[in-house]
């Protein structure tokens, strides 16, 4: 591939990301944007932006089975980067588990591409760029040229719930009930919200989105007819070097009015007994799935309840680190993790066979991962909430939402979060044109 590094110090960083974006998107129905949106809390994120376009090989695993065996093969390759996902379904490879929940969605287990070209966006004001097709400066000079779409507001889409309000809080209550029998101790529980015989412009609308979240693990990502846009604010595994790092979050509360509110809502969250309750009980989990391949004693929790600010909420987030042992790859750290405990309860194994049962959607690509592997095999992968996923052939549009209930949830107070959790993209659909 032919490499340009280009001084980007005098052009508007976000205006040329979009125009990046307009540009690969008319390049390829194969993409993967991964946008931190100049967060600059993040202590552990390698860049600010990358853009994987178009496809010199794939990897498509429809699904599960072999996956994570037949992910390690594709990647063999020292010199190529990787972009793609990883569905939540493919906890049925690894634990005796099924999904017979209804999936309009039509979603690929897996999926991993090497891109014709790549956009990194550093930090330190550089773009490197590689293509296999084209001279990278004259991509650059094409994208300077590049008209970024209208996202301004135009319509409506009207989202229906797959689950009624009464059915939920009877469902909560189901739950704690499995709870106080001692079958689990807290479980994440998800609903589904859709529309159907939607026509509308992707892209547009992840523009919409990201403008408002300003999420820092954010993601477009494109496979043919099937699109995430993603507004995520949380990440599930990265590996630097030896050091693996997971940021579960589990606490949300809405931004106040002014700033006097927003600190005496960090107060309420900082200080919540029943969000510190089910925040440590998934940190244990993360845990002890980061020992199955970390080196003993190495791996601690850097960082524990740490209320983290965003554009519409506040979040208490937990980091936990740990020493990859010499005898375990990358794909071991990966697999020994997945799905992101944030996204099952504990134990692990009851709270996703409780899931199936009580859930109405199939999961798929949401609560799933979305990210990179670099050549040094380091990586990083965040957690597909906050979303919303269209598959343009079938034209059916979803996002689901859910949140952690443990003993003492009130069902009222649940649904109440889950509308929050709802509140930027339900804003961003009513403000996008069918």
């Amino acid at each position: 591939m032919q490499q340009s590094i280009i001084d980007i110090s005098t052009y508007c960083l976000k205006t040329l990301k979009q125009k990046a974006l307009s540009w690969a998107h008319q390049q390829s129905t194969v993409l993967c944007y991964l946008d931190s949106n100049e967060y600059k809390k993040d202590a552990y994120g390698q860049y600010e932006c990358l853009l994987a376009v178009g496809v010199q090989r794939s990897l498509k695993v429809v699904e599960s089975g072999t996956a994570f065996d037949e992910l390690y093969q594709f990647c063999r390759h020292k010199e190529d980067w990787y972009f793609g996902h990883l569905s939540y379904d493919l906890k049925n490879e690894l634990e005796d588990l099924s999904s017979q929940n209804s999936d309009y969605l039509e979603g690929q287990d897996l999926f991993f591409f090497v891109p014709e070209t790549l956009f990194i966006f550093h930090d330190n004001q550089l773009l490197e760029l590689w293509s296999s097709t084209k001279k990278p400066t004259v991509i650059f000079d094409c994208i300077l040229k590049q008209f970024v779409p209208d996202s301004s507001p135009s319509g409506t889409i009207d989202l229906q719930a797959k689950m009624s309000k009464k059915s939920y809080l009877d469902t909560v209550q189901i739950i704690k009930s499995n709870i106080l029998e001692g079958e689990i101790y807290e479980m994440n529980f998800c609903q589904e919200y859709y529309a159907e015989k939607v026509e509308l412009q992707p892209l547009n609308l992840y523009n919409r989105l990201n403008s408002i979240a300003k999420a820092p693990y954010s993601a477009y990502y494109q496979i043919n007819d099937f699109h995430l846009l993603c507004g995520s604010p949380e990440r599930f595994l990265a590996k630097r070097g030896a050091e693996i790092i997971s940021q579960p979050i589990k606490g949300t509360i809405a931004r106040g009015a002014n700033e006097e509110q927003d600190v005496a809502q960090q107060e309420k969250l900082k200080n919540s007994i029943k969000d510190k309750a089910e925040h440590v009980m998934i940190v244990d989990l993360v845990r002890n799935d980061l020992a199955k391949s970390c080196q003993a004693g190495s791996v601690e929790v850097d960082e524990l309840f740490k209320i983290y600010s965003f554009e519409t909420v506040f979040q208490m987030i937990s980091t936990v680190k740990g020493r990859l042992r010499a005898d375990k790859n990358w794909l071991d750290a990966l697999k020994e993790a997945f799905p992101m405990g944030s996204m099952t309860g504990a134990p692990k194994v009851r709270s996703m066979q409780l899931i199936e049962s009580l859930e109405k959607s199939k999961r798929g690509l949401y609560s799933g991962a979305v990210g990179y592997i670099n050549p040094q095999k380091d990586f990083d992968f965040n957690v597909v909430i906050r979303s919303i996923l269209y598959n343009k052939a079938q034209q059916y549009l979803s996002m689901q939402v859910g949140g952690a209930i443990v003993y003492d949830s009130d069902p009222e107070a649940e649904y109440q979060e889950c509308l929050l959790k709802s509140s930027t993209m339900q804003r961003a659909l009513s403000d996008v044109a069918t």
